[in-house]
């Protein structure tokens, strides 16, 4: 694990090996805090160093204060104590840390940035926050979630080191995620750089699971040139975009957009497995997450490279881009889709076997318009709606079954049951 990947191994290979490894059961599923995240920082820095990419220099760290190529793994990961709201209690504080490292850039440019992250944190044992937990404390393994996204940063690094763009890349890798975007907003709140040297960040959550070539893109609004160079990196054989505009989003773009900085977002959409034991490396589409490696990598190539900067615009808030919390208890098993953010309603890409939503007919591709006496606009009226019901209450439930509006009776149930 301590050398660079060849460079005849091919993409496929060394993702496959990377994310198998960090979804296995000695990492544990990650959780932020515990040994296994630790043990999932030490093997990123140690590649990102085996790449002798530059470390970012740290007050009171001497050893990677010029962030050079020290030859130090230590050194490319960033400490910090992670605050974790608890309910009518004091926050839990967690050591852990970041990862990053930089790529310098050559020539007139190199004195501007673009970031690429992703979240290399999982659930770990917990059941409180899984789609699982009568299982109890089992691994969740997180391939997906976001082994996926993290070997996609990696792969991508591995790439620009051997053939550097203009403007110098930021690779980061950030903890704490699933507890709130606690990494990503620790680094936005400390860049290493100068804001508005930064061009734009670029996030991978849940890439591993490409299906019927659909991949999601949010933050396309964020920029006015953005989508132009989107369309322009999607050469044959062609990816189906969904283009959503929105820069928020409960992941880790969203502390950038915050700071008044373009953003992208790159998603295969949810699946029945996410927050589950079984996101397991077995299920990742490895063809699929090269394909949205190499679109990746002309995306980032043609940011990086532009001479232009981009131009920062705010984006009204559409409402479809995060999953429903599981509020009060209530379970249903639908599977939004979450590329259907222009929909009136909440659009379904499936629902779990057996489950409340399945045994009261739900299908995917049904649009919940209705549930209840509530209008369904978006995933957050579904969200309010499943709220202000308790498991074993019947529902009258309308959707836009292929253009025509179909009535469910279905009985909701209680999660873990």
């Amino acid at each position: 694990m301590n050398q660079a990947p060849a460079a005849s191994v091919s993409a496929a290979d060394q993702m496959r090996s990377d994310i198998t490894y960090l979804a296995s059961d000695p990492l544990e599923g990650r959780g932020t805090g515990t040994a296994g995240n630790d043990t999932a920082a030490a093997f990123i820095a140690r590649r990102y160093n085996a790449l002798r990419l530059s470390s970012i220099a740290q007050p009171g760290r001497a050893a990677c204060a010029k962030g050079g190529r020290q030859g130090k793994s230590e050194c490319f990961e960033l400490p910090f104590t992670a605050s974790v709201p608890v309910r009518n209690a004091a926050p839990r504080l967690l050591k852990t840390q970041n990862v990053a490292a930089i790529i310098p850039g050559r020539g007139a440019l190199a004195g501007e940035y673009v970031i690429i992250g992703a979240h290399f944190d999982h659930l770990g044992r917990d059941s409180a926050n899984a789609r699982d937990p009568e299982k109890g404390r089992v691994i969740h393994p997180g391939a997906d979630d976001n082994g996926s996204g993290t070997v996609t940063v990696m792969e991508i690094a591995r790439r620009l080191a051997r053939r550097p763009t203009g403007r110098s890349v930021i690779v980061v890798n950030f903890t704490g995620e699933e507890l709130g975007t606690l990494g990503s907003a620790q680094f936005a709140n400390h860049l290493p750089v100068p804001r508005d040297s930064v061009q734009v960040m670029v996030n991978f959550d849940m890439v591993g699971r490409l299906k019927n070539d659909k991949l999601i893109i949010y933050g396309v609004s964020t920029a006015t040139e953005m989508k132009g160079i989107l369309d322009s990196a999607n050469v044959a054989p062609k990816l189906a975009i969904a283009a959503i505009g929105d820069g928020e989003g409960p992941s880790d773009h969203a502390a950038f957009y915050r700071k008044d900085l373009p953003v992208l977002h790159l998603f295969t959409d949810l699946h029945d497995d996410y927050h589950t034991a079984a996101d397991v490396a077995a299920r990742i589409n490895m063809d699929g997450m090269v394909r949205v490696a190499d679109y990746a990598e002309r995306v980032v190539r043609a940011l990086a490279d532009r001479p232009a900067r981009l131009t920062f615009q705010r984006v009204q808030t559409a409402g479809a881009n995060r999953p429903p919390s599981t509020g009060s208890g209530v379970y249903l098993g639908s599977i939004p889709d979450m590329g259907a953010a222009d929909v009136k309603g909440m659009q379904l890409s499936g629902v779990r076997p057996g489950s409340p939503a399945d045994q009261g007919g739900l299908k995917g591709g049904d649009i919940i318009i209705k549930f209840g006496s509530k209008v369904i606009t978006n995933i957050y009226d579904y969200t309010d709606a499943m709220g202000s019901y308790k498991p074993g209450d019947v529902v009258d439930v309308i959707v836009l079954r292929s253009g025509k509006e179909v009535t469910l009776k279905i009985t909701l149930g209680r999660r873990g049951s």
